[in-house]
């Protein structure tokens, strides 16, 4: 697995990671888009942001990079970065098929990105992603599986995934919506020869969001790494928008509301690799201070409060409109 390269790194950090939707496309659903961006979101305006954060990242022990074919053009942002760096060999590279990107370079497209599960969406984003990645790519994840996902029963496909396995990739899968738990423990059913076909599970999972929390747990106990994202909560946990409750905490801390959220999944002994959303160097900056919180039980009970039922978290996000 190629998350045994970050066992032997030595940074506080190596366990953060930085995910790309926020900076790959123009548009997104995180709060406070506008302030992060600018009106300036050109094709190598935001090639040069993607640049910056993943110098910073890096710099600051940062081992772990995400994008998605649906992530406008991160693959190709994170090749080009890549390229420049041939003998970087302590980085691990993941993205994700399932989904197409389909607004068009623009903030106010109908529809961003179209949901595909098939057999033939993987054999062509498959395609695309190893045309820009190539054999920098480690990881292939399914994007967004949910519990009715064809891509949960669909033998053809696990042969194929099992194949690119069987080549040296390995394959996971991430999921959404408020029955994550379900599609977890689903998706730790399929097996190919006897044999489980997933290596990593991404999930949704921060102060407000916790009900995939026992699933998660398994999948780390049957040996997959976990790797966290919207740990931020579409920017709903960080300054301004974040609740009093986490505001509090952070005060106590002098750290940010962002820190102290990322730093309450990280104390998850399940938790493998937290994402950061970061869409600026400063964000980035601290975001990583999660690696030094130290938050006692007191701090961790109060900020148990602000958990919601997972249909309304997950209706709240449907409404998040894309900036």
């Amino acid at each position: 697995m190629p998350f045994a390269r970050l066992a032997t790194a030595t940074t506080p950090t190596c366990h953060i990671g930085l995910g790309l939707a926020a900076i790959g496309r123009p548009g997104y659903i995180n709060l406070g888009r506008d302030q992060d961006l600018g009106d300036n979101r050109g094709v190598e305006t935001l090639r040069t942001r993607t640049h910056e954060l993943l110098d910073a990242a890096y710099a600051q022990g940062v081992r772990y990079f995400d994008a998605a074919r649906s992530y406008g053009r991160s693959e190709e942002f994170l090749a080009d970065w890549l390229s420049t760096r041939p003998d970087l060999d302590d980085v691990v590279i993941g993205s994700k098929w399932g989904y197409t990107y389909t607004a068009g370079w623009t903030t106010d497209a109908e529809k961003h990105e179209v949901k595909d599960h098939s057999l033939q969406a993987y054999e062509r984003q498959r395609a695309e992603s190893d045309a820009l990645l190539g054999d920098r790519l480690d990881l292939y994840q399914i994007h967004s599986v949910t519990p009715d996902s064809p891509a949960l029963t669909d033998k053809d496909l696990h042969a194929r995934l099992a194949e690119a396995a069987a080549q040296g990739l390995t394959v996971g899968f991430s999921t959404s919506g408020p029955a994550q738990a379900d599609a977890i423990r689903a998706a730790l059913a399929v097996t190919v020869d006897g044999e489980p076909l997933f290596r990593t599970v991404q999930s949704t999972y921060n102060a407000l969001e916790t009900s995939a929390a026992p699933a998660l747990a398994e999948a780390h106990e049957a040996g997959l790494t976990v790797i966290v994202k919207e740990g931020m909560a579409n920017g709903r946990l960080a300054d301004p928008y974040a609740p009093d409750a986490l505001k509090s905490v952070a005060e106590e801390t002098s750290l940010g509301c962002d820190a102290v959220a990322l730093a309450l999944i990280l104390r998850q002994p399940w938790a493998g690799v937290v994402l950061s959303g970061a869409a600026t160097t400063v964000q980035l900056a601290s975001n990583l201070h999660a690696a030094v919180v130290d938050l006692d039980e007191e701090q961790v009970e109060r900020l148990a409060s602000l958990v919601e039922e997972p249909g309304a978290y997950w209706e709240r996000r449907g409404q998040l409109p894309w900036h």
